[in-house]
């Protein structure tokens, strides 16, 4: 079997449409509930994707505009995989606000619980109200930042390899664990002191699946260097191929080979029986947008007061992105749109209304599959990372619609093959895998003798 697509889906609230949350189908009075997530895993279980992805957020902003967030990813995601078998579980950990032990523990604990189906999306964080809530008095600046991300996913991987595949014996004669095969990692850095080892023992992938989301040059820098999946922002094809080309050929400098990382950028869309249910779709959210907080954001994501702009006329011209200190990926996109399309004002906030400028598929089952084929063998995704802009509905279309079209084609699974995230994400001929002897019993999703592990594949 050839080359297949890798997709995701991101769970976000009522789905990625700043508006969904007011539509009258919505789930809104369910963000609190965990059954409603688990039922969304499910349905991305269904539809046999990579995984479900849970972003995080430290400060609320615009509460009376939908919620920002609403339950701690982890533990939503541990949750969820009581409910699910296969999927993969991805969260953002920040590497601004956490310590790496903290993180390690945490993601070792979902791959254990999960049975090895773990994965963290590496972030910096951005906003001054999350540092104030942290006891920082703004964010550090980009370069010190990413300076710190470096380091910390240094120390997360050394604490994750503090424990040795085989180091858990359990002999009730006395013996719980080989010592020598436990070991302490004693690093001293700029940013943190961490002795080791780590207080989980060797989970069953090694280390959870590394995802990473930087559009900056230190982003991409770090990518290259440790990422095995990566979150794109793209809103054309172009700048899609752009960004691949740039980001592979750093992963190879970096020593690494550029086929086992997986590149999968945002992809919203609007499904349709014809191309007019579909634009009809998108139109009956855009006019519940609420403009007020989408401008308050708009400024945000440009550094400039928009709220003083004309809703019905040009998108003034904006800075140079070198001289812009705010969420490059976002800044990019936001030119991008503004030199390919010249939207109003209004018209700009509609398309960044649903993932704030990732691709947007509006179509029908076959064309949007057309296009994400494109998209695939075109040198511009590995894969997608889904975000619905109404859920349930918007994935329940994708999986039930799109999904067939696409296994007809060869391009994606119909079944899982592996027992990990690892495995399903990025295929068994990437992975150098030994085997533990861990007791079955501590991992009873994998077969009878042995569970699999990772050494190493980003070292």
């Amino acid at each position: 079997m050839g080359k297949q697509l890798r997709l995701g889906a991101f769970l976000l609230g009522c789905g990625h449409h700043s508006a969904a949350w007011r539509h009258p189908d919505s789930p809104v009075e369910r963000l609190g509930d965990i059954t409603y997530y688990e039922s969304l895993a499910r349905t991305a279980e269904r539809g046999k994707l990579d995984a479900v992805f849970c972003a995080d957020g430290h400060s609320v902003r615009e509460p009376e505009s939908g919620a920002s967030w609403f339950l701690e990813p982890i533990t939503a995601l541990t949750a969820m995989a009581r409910a699910t078998e296969h999927i993969g579980l991805v969260t953002t950990i920040s590497t601004t606000f956490y310590t790496p032990f903290h993180a390690a523990r945490l993601l070792a604990s979902l791959d254990h619980i999960s049975g090895g189906r773990a994965g963290w999306n590496v972030v910096t964080s951005m906003f001054d109200q999350e540092a104030r809530n942290h006891g920082l008095d703004t964010m550090p600046d980009h370069a010190a930042r990413y300076e710190r991300a470096g380091e910390f996913v240094d120390v997360a991987l050394a604490l994750w390899d503090s424990w040795s595949d085989d180091a858990i014996i359990l002999d009730r004669r006395g013996r719980f664990a080989d010592a020598t095969k436990i070991h302490r990692i004693d690093h001293e850095g700029k940013n943190f002191r961490v002795d080791g080892p780590l207080t989980v023992p060797r989970s069953p992938q090694g280390r959870p699946v590394l995802f990473q989301a930087g559009a900056s040059e230190q982003g991409r820098e770090l990518a290259a260097r440790r990422a095995e999946a990566i979150y794109s922002v793209a809103y054309d094809l172009p700048s899609a191929q752009s960004y691949y080309a740039d980001v592979k050929a750093r992963i190879e400098h970096s020593g690494r080979d550029s086929s086992s990382v997986a590149v999968m950028p945002g992809l919203v869309t609007y499904i349709g029986s014809t191309p007019a249910e579909a634009r009809a779709k998108k139109a009956e959210l855009d006019r519940m947008l609420p403009t007020a907080q989408s401008i308050r954001q708009l400024s945000l994501f440009t550094g400039q007061n928009c709220e003083t702009w004309d809703l019905d006329a040009p998108v003034p011209p904006l800075p140079d992105p070198e001289l812009f200190d705010g969420p490059q990926g976002r800044y990019a996109t936001i030119l991008r749109i503004v030199e390919k399309d010249s939207p109003t004002v209004r018209e700009l906030l509609g398309t960044l209304a649903a993932g704030g400028g990732h691709a947007t598929m509006i179509g029908t089952p076959r064309s949007i599959a057309d296009e994400m084929e494109s998209w695939f063998v075109n040198g511009g995704a590995d894969g997608f990372n889904l975000m619905p802009p109404t859920y349930p509905h918007g994935l329940e279309d994708f999986v039930d619609l799109v999904i067939p079209i696409l296994q007809a084609r060869g391009l994606f699974r119909r079944e899982y093959e592996g027992a990990t995230l690892r495995e399903n994400l990025l295929g068994p001929e990437t992975l150098n895998r030994s085997e533990s002897q861990t007791s079955s019993s501590m991992h009873p999703k994998t077969n009878n003798t042995a569970y699999k592990v990772h050494r190493h594949i980003t070292s």
